[in-house]
């Protein structure tokens, strides 16, 4: 019983790992008055060019940042087109989706082509905290990752910053009420900017984790959907840095359970189960019920009047 709730959480954590750290980045997007649909393509840059960076210069750290570097020069773009020329955020992100899938395919084929062989990459290895890495079930918190560790950690340091530091209100205040900080000397445009290049670097970095924590090397299309989740985890948890851990541990449980449910059912289509996280998101979104704390000017080009 023991060593199946252990596999549980352990397989939840890496689950939620990329989710949870490109949420913490995606936040700052959101409560600054931008919606961030283009996450899918931040972390699918972030994936290639991390397991790229780590090819290339045999270090894991090395391709996480430039995973997060590719990322974040994607995400000048999309705040380009989004901040500078207004244009749709909505259709402007999924456009950013659509290049970044396309663009990542070509630049997978021409650098490592068709050979059926796969290349050894350097990947992010787990770093156990002795003793208590012993502790039953619960032991597997404290054995993860250097970015699992950074993943949780993101969530009350993001939650001082936004709540407690100049830069935090500034954020949000930009996203409540553009016009009026743009009275009192703020900015608006600058704000945005930042916030988004951020988000997209951790998003990126999100990305790195999926071709170089969860897996060894980079497949087309390995993002499968974590961009959309993670904007379905920051309206599920409520645009708070704890309700979105909550949501994106869920959401990582919800995946972690499809997978031990298609190697103990052989005779209901694999397909099925491969559907269930994105059916239980879908599901706990029309099921909330709750007062929305996001910004009032969330979507709403700034116009300096």
């Amino acid at each position: 019983m023991f060593d199946v709730l252990t596999r549980l959480l352990s397989t939840t954590l890496i689950m939620a790992t990329p989710m949870l750290v490109a949420a913490m980045g995606t936040l700052f997007i959101e409560r600054s008055g931008i919606i961030n649909i283009g996450n899918e393509g931040f972390m699918i840059m972030g994936a290639l060019m991390g397991v790229v960076g780590s090819y290339v210069s045999g270090c894991a750290f090395v391709g996480a940042l430039v995973s997060m570097l590719s990322a974040g020069a994607l995400g000048l773009v999309f705040a380009f087109f989004t901040i500078t020329l207004r244009a749709n955020q909505v259709v402007t992100g999924l456009a950013v989706n659509a290049i970044a899938a396309a663009v990542t395919s070509l630049l997978f084929r021409q650098i490592f082509g068709l050979s059926a062989s796969v290349p050894r990459i350097e990947t992010f290895e787990t770093l156990p905290i002795p003793l208590l890495r012993d502790i039953p079930v619960l032991g597997v918190l404290f054995e993860q990752t250097a970015v699992g560790y950074l993943a949780f950690l993101l969530v009350p340091l993001t939650t001082f910053v936004l709540r407690r530091t100049r830069l935090g209100l500034t954020v949000r205040s930009v996203g409540e009420n553009p016009l009026c900080c743009d009275t009192l000397g703020i900015h608006v445009q600058r704000t945005r900017y930042l916030s988004v290049l951020y988000g997209s670097m951790m998003a990126g970095l999100g990305g790195a984790f999926v071709s170089m924590g969860q897996l060894s090397f980079f497949t087309v299309g390995m993002i499968a959907g974590r961009g959309y989740m993670t904007l379905a985890a920051i309206v599920f948890g409520n645009y708070t840095p704890w309700g979105i851990m909550l949501a994106c541990v869920l959401f990582g449980a919800v995946s972690s359970l499809q997978y031990m449910l298609q190697a103990t059912s052989s005779l209901i289509p694999y397909q099925l189960w491969v559907s269930f996280p994105y059916l239980f998101a879908v599901l706990a979104l029309c099921l909330y019920r709750t007062r929305s704390k996001a910004p009032a000017c969330s979507g709403q080009p700034f116009v300096r009047k």
